[in-house]
Formats: C-alpha cells, structure tokens, sequence
C-alpha cells in the first residue's frame, strides 16, 4: 500500500524542499508522516502544557519510524470568557476548530494523525476535525489539574462570586478563593464539559485504553503521549481510520458512561455535532433512552463530593466501564487494533489497577484522607442513582426538547408548576436574581441566548446566583434557550428547543405565565396564563394568538464568526453544527 504522503511528492515537487526548509531531512520524506494536531496555547491552564505532551508523541512517532509535523489552533477559555460577551464565542469556535484540522490536513496530506486537546471546545473541535478528515489516528488527552487547598476546585468560584456579591464573605476571602482555585495545567478538576469530553474519547474508543484524564502532572500522562505516537505510525501502516473504529454501538458505549459519571449537559451538544461527521445521527432522544434505568456511579464533583483529579486513582474509565460492562457492546473495535473487551481484559492482567491504587494511597497521604477506590466510583449494586443523569424534557414549552442534569437539581424541584418570569439576557435576569427581585416559586427564564440569538453562551453566573442560594435554589427554576456550563448545579433547565431566535414557544411566554415541570415524565409545558390555569388547546389557541405579535429580532451580529455561526446552526438539540442547503 503506498502511504498518501508519497503520492502527493510525486504530484508536487516542491514539497520536498519545502519540508527540508522547515527543517526535515531527506531520509525523512520517505517515513510515515504523521499530523500532531494540537490546542497548544497560553490561553488557558488546559493548553499551556499540550507543547510537552507534542514532544513526546513526537518522539514516539520517530521512534517508531516516522516523521512528526507539528500544527497548532488553541483554544479559548469559557472561564475567562465567562459573564462577557467573550462567551458568545465559545460554541462557534468549536466548529472553527474543526474547520483548521481539516485545512492543514486537506492541504497537504498526511497519513496519520494525533490530536491533543484537554477542555470544553478544544476537545470536541478535534474530535469532529479527527472524523474529518479520517486517516489513521487517535486522540492525547490533557488531563486535569490538581486541587487546591482545602480540595478546592475552581466550579466553587461562582459559589464564592455570588456570596461575595451578596454581602455573605468578604474580598479576602474572595480573592483567596481565585488565587488558589487553579494550581496547575490540565482540564479544570471536576467532571464539567472539558472532563467530561476527555472521557468520552476514550470511550468511544478513539483514545488509548486508561489514558483519559490522568493529573496533568502526572508523567503517566507523558508516556501515553509517547505510545500514542508510536500507534499513530501503526494505525497508518495499517490503515485503521476512525471511520473503521467509531459506530452507532461505540457511541451508545460512550452515552452509558456518560450516564455513569453524571457528565456535562453540554456532551447532548458535541456529541450529536461529532455523530453528524461520521453520518450518524445521535439525538437528545438517544441520550434520554439510555440514561433511563442507567446507573450514576461517579461521586466527584460538581455533583458528588471529589476532585475530578481522583477518577484516574480509581481506575478511571477502564474502572467505570467493568462496573457496567454486561451493558457494553464489547466487541467494538478500538485505536489499539483490538476491541474494547480485549483492551478491559489485558489493563486488569497488566497490572492497571495495582498502579491507580498506588496513586490513590499517594494522593490519601498528601491531602489527609482516607479514601477507597469504592468511595470515587460506587460499585454498580450501590450506585448514587439508578435514573442516569440527564432527562430530555418536552412539552409544548420546548417541542424539540430541553435538557436538565436531573443528579444535580433538588428533589423539591422534580415536579412543580411555577409562575413565568422572562428575561431577554442573562444581564438583566443575573440582576434580579442577586438583588431578590425573583420569588419563590418563580420559572426565571432566560431567552435569546440560543445559537441563532447570539452563539449560546453559558448561564454559568446566574445558575450558580439561584443554586448558592439557600432559599431560592430549592424554590424556582431557571429555563433558557442558552446553555450551561459543565460546572452548572441546581434547579436548570437548557437548550429549550426550538431557540426565541426562531420563534420557539419560548419566545412567547409573558410574565405569569404557569410552568409545569415534572422530570420523571418528562414534561416541560405552558399550562396556565396570567396564574390561571387553561386547557391544553386554550394554550394551544393563546400561543398561536401571540404568534401573530411576534416578530423576529435584528440580527445581534452582522459580520464575522459569529454571523456565520447564527446563519447556518442546526438545531440545538441536533449539536448546533453548521449546516449548509444543498
């Protein structure tokens, strides 16, 4: 088999002086070239160290006898975006991501590939870029940062925002707080939409076997770098692409731990988009069907008690998936050449566990602790939940559908019919929820803020205003159009489908309008007007009415990424990826 990149030396002669230019030598244009795509950057903790994990794939690559090409597209921050319009930005550049993986590698060929990434748009940007362009390769997580004192983690920071904002802690403690909540590299340190994502390449089999969010420090992490440079030169031999690797069953695989680690809400917007690039099709739906009678294992935060830099000392994803194995289709087939039940089989005979123990009876000495693998990831039969974590909820409120973390939302809030409080920013609704201008018993609504509206920002500051607050957190909801961070916790309700940007029934409801929400149903519906309650086809008759009055918004953006993300996204509940008309 002549590998591509000796076809396009022939087709273009001055690639080979080019290359020697930039610095290859002459034997090595004849090796196996392998793209190391990376989100190497100082934009963030997640990225800032990727140079080092390209450093050793780069020798792994030359070690097994081919030659490395170094390309780089950083990513952006949602926390140091967060609460600015700098946040509208972040959805987008996930499909801009993607977009540069293709160019550098459409434009010049190779014929593997590694991509390094850690966190919320860097990961599924390179895992959609990865499909692709689909030669042979696969993906080098970045890991997660340590804890800080105390176990700090930095999805507390909204906690501490609005105590401080209410008059509840002073700024020393404040700014002790935002001095202390990142103390290293790596994804932040709990299982929001960056660890969420690393978790999931690996379990759709697209990433080596026990590698998925290791402590960025850790020089375990470095050495899988190392050997997933060495698999790239095989998988390119070979001719394995990720094509030949994901399937509808790796992605049902990839939803069932999902369910068993309470992943992020923003996983039903990367998956679907990611699904899309293989011509597959996963929905919100697909989620809500396997998360029913799913089991919720994982007991790290923000939903459970622990740092996310513990999920590696418990055995990580191999660990999560023996617990739920007989649910697995194991016979998938995986970056390693073998399937997923031979990759779980061979890390139990080699001596995996044994390892992560050893890194648990560390990390139990340096923090004062005492705990076991069991108390990280529950055994199946004592399991946190039995219900998954995610619910798709529907109604005549959101006909496509609306996402709630059901593991992270009070109990008090399963079933309740509240009054309509609608907001057309996240300004004007974080103002009234800090100055107590919403009541118990309130659907604060955030609307306008979906793809089309103006790039579906996170409603991070004002979900932590509701959930930190002893009073209002177990009393109202919050519902948007707009989306959540990772970190989100509380009574919230995202991605009501279809957005107000296109004339979702969300963009009709008025001030006393009744909610009725009801999570093991699955209902999100309108069922009364100004406190009073009416008939589904009075709804029906009232919303067509106020139709009549709608009319569409100026385009918030009139240039630019953000104008071509409003343009061409699809649904939110399909992935909000761009789609163009035949």
């Amino acid at each position: 088999m002549e590998l591509i990149s000796q076809k396009m030396r022939k087709l273009a002669p001055e690639l080979d002086p080019l290359r020697i230019g930039t610095g290859w030598k002459k034997e090595e244009l004849e090796k196996p070239q392998i793209i190391i795509e990376s989100t190497f950057g100082d934009s963030h903790p997640g990225s800032g160290h990727l140079d080092k994990l390209v450093e050793e794939v780069q020798r792994g690559v030359q070690e097994e006898g081919g030659k490395g090409a170094r390309y780089f597209c950083t990513d952006i921050c949602d926390g140091e975006s967060q609460g600015t319009d700098g946040i509208n930005y972040s959805l987008a550049s996930r499909e801009i991501i993607a977009d540069m993986i293709e160019i550098h590698e459409k434009a010049t060929p190779f014929d593997g590939g590694v991509f390094l990434s850690s966190c919320d748009k860097g990961m599924p940007g390179n895992l959609m870029g990865m499909a692709r362009v689909n030669v042979p390769s696969l993906m080098v997580t970045g890991g997660t940062m340590s804890a800080g004192p105390n176990l700090l983690t930095l999805e507390q920071l909204g906690m501490y925002s609005a105590k401080y904002e209410r008059g509840e802690i002073d700024e020393e403690t404040f700014n002790w707080a935002k001095c202390n909540a990142c103390p290293s590299c790596g994804a932040c340190s709990f299982i929001g939409t960056a660890s969420t994502m690393q978790i999931m390449a690996e379990a759709l089999g697209l990433a080596l076997p026990g590698s998925a969010l290791l402590p960025a420090a850790s020089p375990d992490l470095l050495e899988y770098a190392y050997r997933a440079g060495r698999q790239a030169v095989r998988l390119a031999l070979e001719g394995i692409k990720p094509s030949d690797i994901v399937t509808e069953k790796s992605f049902e695989n990839a939803i069932l731990v999902h369910a068993a680690i309470s992943g992020s809400t923003n996983a039903l917007l990367h998956i679907p988009a990611l699904a899309h690039e293989y011509g597959l099709e996963i929905t919100g739906d697909t989620f809500d069907r396997l998360h029913r009678g799913a089991h919720y294992l994982l007991d790290l935060r923000p939903a459970g008690r622990w740092p996310a830099e513990f999920f590696y000392y418990a055995g990580g994803v191999p660990a999560i998936m023996e617990e739920i194995r007989e649910k697995l289709h194991l016979d998938v087939m995986t970056v390693t050449g073998k399937t997923l039940g031979e990759n779980l089989d061979e890390l139990r005979q080699n001596g995996f566990y044994d390892k992560c123990q050893k890194w648990l009876d560390d990390a139990n000495r340096k923090y004062g602790i005492s705990l076991t693998k069991e108390d990280i990831i529950r055994p199946y039969d004592k399991a946190i939940g039995t219900e998954g974590s995610i619910a798709v909820l529907k109604g005549n409120l959101a006909p496509e559908g609306a996402v709630i973390k059901h593991t992270a939302c009070p109990k008090e809030m399963f079933e309740a019919t509240l009054y309509a409080r609608p907001f057309d920013s996240e300004e004007e609704c974080l103002d009234a929820v800090l100055h107590h201008k919403v009541q118990k018993g309130d659907a604060v609504m955030i609307r306008y803020e979906g793809p089309k509206a103006s790039g579906m920002p996170e409603m991070f500051y004002t979900s932590e205003a509701i959930s930190s607050d002893a009073e209002l957190g177990r009393s109202i909801a919050l519902i948007t159009d707009g989306r959540f961070s990772g970190a989100s916790t509380g009574p919230v309700i995202g991605h009501c489908s279809p957005e107000a940007a296109d004339g979702g029934p969300i963009a009709l409801v008025e001030e006393g309008d009744l909610i009725y929400i009801n999570i093991q149903e699955r209902k999100l519906e309108i069922v009364g007007i100004k406190g009073e309650r009416h008939s589904p086809e009075e709804i029906e008759k009232i919303l067509a009415e106020r139709r009549t009055r709608w009319t569409r918004r100026e385009r918030k953006y009139k240039r630019g990424v953000l104008r071509m993300f409003s343009e061409h996204a699809a649904s939110t509940m399909k992935g909000a990826y761009l789609e163009f008309d035949d």
